[in-house]
């Protein structure tokens, strides 16, 4: 059986409240699960001793037996101390897109093509006096 640690959702509609669960893969995510292990409270502020509470020794058993913790779990999980950091890679989430992309191009173009009229603006000015002192 395999095995799940994540959030099963509670509370009323914008009002959202967390039970953190351990239950087979295959429940649906408000389904049945096998043991409750603790609660997330998203609308208490970040510094919140309740936002989080977890019972790390039913997690560690889980852990054990082969469970599995979700993203967000594992975040909680991370910060408790009980699962080592890993490292995250988005790479689609910080690239602009499609729109932004033709707009950093337009905006580039439009500076070169500034500082092209901005250097021979001052090439100019100093070629004139040197045709004038040739041509007296």
């Amino acid at each position: 059986m395999a095995m799940k640690i994540r959030l099963a959702r509670g509370g009323s509609k914008k009002r959202p409240h967390y039970a953190i669960v351990a239950s087979d893969s295959r429940m649906p995510r408000d389904g049945r699960f096998l043991e409750k292990l603790g609660v997330y409270n998203p609308l208490l502020p970040k510094d919140s001793e309740d936002r989080v509470k977890i019972d790390l020794e039913r997690v560690q058993y889980w852990l054990s037996h082969g469970a599995q913790p979700t993203d967000r779990v594992a975040r909680f999980l991370e910060a408790a101390g009980v699962k080592e950091k890993t490292e995250r890679q988005n790479l689609k989430k910080g690239e602009p897109g499609k729109a932004a992309k033709e707009r950093a191009q337009k905006r580039l173009d439009r500076e070169e093509a500034a500082r092209a009229a901005a250097e021979e603006a001052k090439a100019a000015p100093a070629e004139a006096p040197a045709e004038e002192a040739a041509s007296e």
